[in-house]
């Protein structure tokens, strides 16, 4: 009976114990709470010894969100408390007025049934339940508050944890720029020069963020002669010269213009029609560029004095390289060609043409006619650049002159100011390799600061580091434009009105006779370092401020700082690199063809120095005699078939990709010049294979003595030693052999 009792009194009071358990967990968690923020964020810590960030929204905000819930439990658990507090003081007086003595609820009775719940009890003990629950599933969560302000206590330490965030982000910002002002500019300079250093890019003295300003004007040198890019793909280039800084072009196109009338014979077969050219040049218009037209007028006239019509007008018969400069059809013959290329690209409209260049580099056959040694070589280069530079000022005032430099580096100073050749032409002086002031040393500086009011530079960014070379190699070249930007620093300001710019050229000939060297596809990768380097006046190590990715799509991520290896990696005497090798831009088709193509050879070769010059068994003595190893032979030409169909294959991926590039006849000219060479050595290789397996029986030794040798008197006749009638049958027998083998 007493058990009984005891158990109604605590079924009736069950609200308030359930609220009396919640309040107390409450509050236990809030004291442990209230422990932990203490324990995280000790009193006293400074600059020193200031929490990471991380750390502190790990362990002070994981459970911001079991906090706001909680809260917003135990907050409907009280006002359904004061509610559940009111009703039942009200259903207690409506259950006394309205009970009956004879009810069950007095009778003995009534203590066996199970009392009724309202509505509001029901919700109390299910939110009760839920935040018991609650809290039992994330007791780490940072309960704050036993009081009925639970909202207000939590915002308070809200604040408090947002202002401890604040001062520590605050304290690492102002200690970074504390560290950042410390450094003085020799120190970042320091730094700057270590990044470059680890990616294998040239240091120059000066040269950085805190160096000189760019040049005004970056030009790109469009070299055409013998092998034109067709213009729809150097319109494609066009934006991407105009992201990395470029502000104009200078096109020389020897026999690629479409020259007409009396001079028509001297455009090539496949010279750009003027339709197809006059749209190209608008389209540099529509990008802003600068185009200066390049007309040889003095050397380098090949393309022009080898033709039969024009031959007369050579310095020397035997030479088609320079003109002769003391003819009067000769001024008569270059007015005419630079009217024509002056005239077209005045006619296209909005395009910026400031200047005409009229060449006059490396005259090598100068001063040798009966008529030109009446005066002396200085005199003679004077007098017709200044003769070419007037017709040109005086037709077209609005235009200025340059020559490249090389022919007044000779030249004394008296000579120079006498012939006041600095009022008619601007110099531009040309250095491709890495010692500019080997070439230009300090006196010429000071003669050319004398003579000329201003100059301009020119590098190079392919077509200076080998006649044949297929691939440039980069870190040459941007080394070669690094090092000209410190010179104009310090040379520019020793001119009157400063150094006008810098010319990136890019030659695909040495001459017009010689074959090609680098390819405009395979300079691509060059052109871009350089050029975004020259723009910017240094080269910018940041990945994510370097205007050379702005230009490329690449797949992996660039910035390798935290693995130790940099985005760009430019090695001496190395080809490859991962961003060129892997990126997707203008001309990466070919670039990459163009190394696969390299590698091949290269391996071809190294097979060939190996199973040739190096072997024991087909070496030109053994071919010579007709005298070797089967066994051997066999072994040393297994791999040859091999080479000779994968070159066939490398061939017809040349065509492809070039087509849209070249025409058919520059395809043809790479072609039979990088590749049916190789695969020439190789079917010569089969051949003498074929030749020393042909003998069943060799002769006796000693072997008989090549008639070359005779020939060429490299030996002489030994008379104590005769010469058998069984010799003298071999030797002719083998020189039979030999004959056989020549003629097949």
């Amino acid at each position: 009976m007493m058990h009984t009792n005891i158990f109604i009194l605590i079924w009736r009071r069950k609200i308030s114990l359930l609220l009396l358990l919640s309040s107390l967990v409450l509050f236990g968690l809030w004291t442990w709470a209230y422990l932990d923020t203490n324990h995280n964020f000790p009193q006293g810590y400074g600059v020193n010894n200031i929490p990471d960030a991380d750390s502190i929204d790990k362990d002070s905000y994981k459970h911001i969100y079991v906090l706001q819930k909680l809260i917003s439990q135990a907050n409907r658990v009280l006002r359904f408390q004061q509610e559940s507090d009111k009703l039942n003081t009200k259903a207690k007086k409506d259950l006394r007025s309205q009970t009956h003595p004879n009810s069950l609820a007095n009778s003995g009775l009534g203590r066996f049934l199970k009392p009724t719940k309202n509505p509001n009890s029901v919700i109390i003990e299910e939110a009760s339940a839920q935040t018991l629950s609650l809290v039992a599933r994330r007791k780490k969560g940072p309960i704050v508050g036993e009081s009925y302000l639970f909202e207000e206590e939590r915002l308070k330490i809200l604040e408090n944890q947002q202002r401890v965030k604040n001062s520590v982000m605050d304290e690492i910002q102002n200690q970074m720029e504390n560290e950042a002002q410390m450094l003085s500019s020799a120190e970042r300079q320091t730094q700057y020069e270590h990044e470059l250093q680890r990616m294998g890019i040239p240091v120059v003295a000066g040269i950085g963020p805190d160096g000189p300003k760019p040049p005004k004007e970056r030009l790109v040198h469009l070299d055409l002669k013998g092998a034109p890019p067709k213009l729809s793909f150097l319109k494609q280039l066009l934006p991407v010269m105009k992201t990395l800084g470029a502000t104009g072009l200078l096109i020389e196109y020897e026999d690629m213009f479409p020259f007409e009338g009396n001079i028509s014979t001297l455009a090539a077969k496949n010279a750009y029609n003027r339709e197809e050219l006059k749209d190209f040049l608008q389209t540099c218009a529509h990008f802003g560029f600068k185009v200066m037209p390049l007309v040889q007028t003095f050397g380098h006239m090949e393309y022009a004095l080898k033709l039969q019509e024009f031959a007369s007008m050579r310095e020397l018969p035997d030479s088609p390289q320079s003109i002769c400069p003391s003819q009067k059809p000769s001024l008569f013959f270059i007015e005419a060609m630079l009217t024509q290329v002056i005239e077209f690209h005045l006619e296209v409209e909005s395009l910026k043409m400031t200047h005409i260049h009229i060449g006059c580099d490396e005259v090598a056959r100068m001063g040798e006619c009966v008529q030109c040694r009446q005066k002396s070589r200085g005199e003679l280069f004077m007098n017709h650049v200044i003769n070419v530079a007037h017709f040109v000022r005086n037709k077209w005032s609005q235009l200025k002159v340059i020559i490249w430099d090389d022919m007044l580096r000779g030249m004394t100073l008296s000579e120079m100011q006498h012939s006041q050749i600095g009022q008619y032409v601007e110099p531009m002086i040309w250095v491709y390799v890495n010692d500019i002031y080997r070439f230009i040393p300090p006196m010429l500086w000071e003669r050319y600061t004398r003579v000329f009011p201003t100059a301009w530079a020119a590098s190079a960014f392919k077509g200076a580091f080998g006649e044949s070379l297929m691939i440039p190699p980069i870190q040459n070249h941007l080394e070669n434009n690094i090092r000209w930007l410190a010179v104009i620093a310090k040379e520019g300001a020793r001119f009157s009105k400063g150094f006008q710019g810098l010319v990136l050229t890019g030659w695909q000939r040495y001459d017009h006779f010689a074959v090609l060297c680098e390819l405009l596809p395979t300079g691509i990768p060059s052109l871009m370092v350089s050029l975004s380097t020259v723009s910017k006046g240094y080269f910018d190590t940041n990945p994510k401020e370097n205007d050379l990715l702005k230009v490329l799509q690449c797949v992996y991520q660039l910035d390798k700082r935290r693995s130790g290896h940099p985005w760009l990696d430019l090695q001496p005497n190395s080809h490859h690199n991962q961003l060129f090798s892997t990126c997707v831009y203008v001309g990466h088709q070919f670039y990459k063809y163009s190394l696969r193509l390299y590698e091949l050879l290269s391996e071809v070769q190294m097979y060939l120095n190996q199973v040739q010059d190096r072997s024991a068994w087909m070496s030109d003595y053994n071919v010579r005699h007709n005298f070797s190893s089967p066994i051997r032979v066999h072994e040393l030409t297994q791999k040859t078939p091999l080479y000779i169909s994968e070159l066939q294959g490398m061939s017809r991926q040349a065509q492809e990709l070039m087509y849209e590039i070249f025409d058919k006849y520059t395809i043809a000219e790479f072609i039979e010049q990088s590749i049916y060479p190789t695969i020439g050595s190789l079917q010569r290789h089969l051949a003498n294979a074929q030749l020393l397996l042909q003998p069943n029986h060799w002769p006796q030794r000693p072997l008989p003595i090549a008639q070359a040798l005779h020939d060429l008197h490299l030996i002489t006749e030994d008379h104590h030693v005769g010469s058998s009638q069984q010799q003298q049958q071999i030797a002719q027998s083998h020189q039979h052999q030999h004959q056989h083998h020549m003629q097949h």
